[in-house]
């Protein structure tokens, strides 16, 4: 048992840590968290639980290790509702989660506009905890999409309004399940459909191509010693086509860890494809900015609810 005594500093620092994450785990039960598989989780070893969470300074919530993946469920007031819905991948590099200014505090700020949220916890690429860890990520992300589709009632969602959204390797999570949609990674028996109907990119991870490439994502996604043929199926400018759904991109120009280039690349795809998108380039604003824009520019989030707003969908 530890000592409260208020010289014993080592002992109240780690007390002080356990109570935060505490008390955000008190306030996340506040929303409904799910698992996202029934039973097995498919391209799954056996392997104990090691996920784990620290912050960071700031405040920054950092999951790591995740294995058993969820779904943490932000709904709008019926009153506001749209219909329309997001799934969330927070960024991390493929190596941890940034849950909560690239995941629930943006899920919030969506629910004040009538858009329900869904933040994914997604699989780290590991191979100890996977076979083939590739395609584990995207799994997670198909699953997610076939979770809304099946309980859109339930949850007051149009089954034909679902986007994703992702920042920085999030973003290429995103990128790749909007870009992948026609291969099934998951069962998928009742044929529903995996592709999302619009993408939210923020400052991400597009490319695996030398000149715009993010080294520590390909890394741990794809391994040390990428093929070729590897590096093109997941830059995901190349693989564009005329069925992509439209997408919102955001990225600052001054941004030194992901190139402001990898957005630029896909969005000239886009429109080489004659898919609707918006691209915003910020002057300043680095990597990892989240909700954030410098002083004398408008809020990127204002301008992505009002693209998803104007979007026009089937059904």
């Amino acid at each position: 048992m530890l000592n409260f005594n208020p010289m014993n500093k080592k002992a109240i620092v780690p007390c002080l840590i356990c109570l935060i994450a505490f008390f955000f785990f008190l306030h996340m039960d506040a929303q409904t968290v799910i698992a996202l598989y029934d039973g097995t989780i498919p391209n799954s070893k056996p392997f104990p639980n090691e996920e784990n969470f620290h912050y960071e300074p700031g405040g920054i919530l950092i999951v790591s290790k995740v294995s058993r993946p969820s779904l943490t469920v932000f709904l709008p007031s019926k009153k506001n509702a749209t219909g329309s819905a997001v799934i969330i991948c927070p960024g991390g590099g493929y190596t941890n989660l940034a849950m909560g200014y690239e995941g629930t505090e943006v899920a919030k700020r969506f629910n004040a506009a009538g858009i329900a949220a869904f933040v994914l916890k997604y699989r780290i690429p590991d191979d100890s905890t996977m076979v083939n860890k590739e395609i584990g990520p995207l799994q997670d992300a198909q699953r997610a999409l076939q979770v809304l589709r099946m309980r859109s009632g339930e949850w007051g969602i149009n089954p034909h309004r679902i986007g994703i959204m992702g920042f920085s390797a999030g973003g290429h999570l995103a990128s790749t399940a909007g870009t992948h949609f026609d291969k099934n990674y998951i069962p998928n028996s009742t044929h529903v459909s995996l592709r999302p109907d619009f993408m939210i990119l923020i400052y991400p991870v597009i490319s695996f191509r030398d000149s715009l490439a993010h080294a520590g994502s390909e890394h741990n996604l794809l391994g040390p010693n990428p093929s070729p043929e590897k590096i093109i199926e997941y830059s995901n400018e190349m693989q564009i086509t005329d069925l992509t759904p439209p997408a919102f991109l955001v990225h600052a120009k001054d941004d030194e860890t992901v190139p402001y280039a990898n957005s630029v690349a896909f969005a000239e795809a886009l429109k080489r494809h004659h898919i609707p998108h918006e691209i915003y380039l910020y002057d300043k604003g680095g990597h990892g900015f989240g909700m954030i824009t410098g002083k004398g520019t408008r809020p990127w989030m204002d301008l992505c609810i009002q693209w998803v707003n104007n979007l026009h969908f089937p059904g």
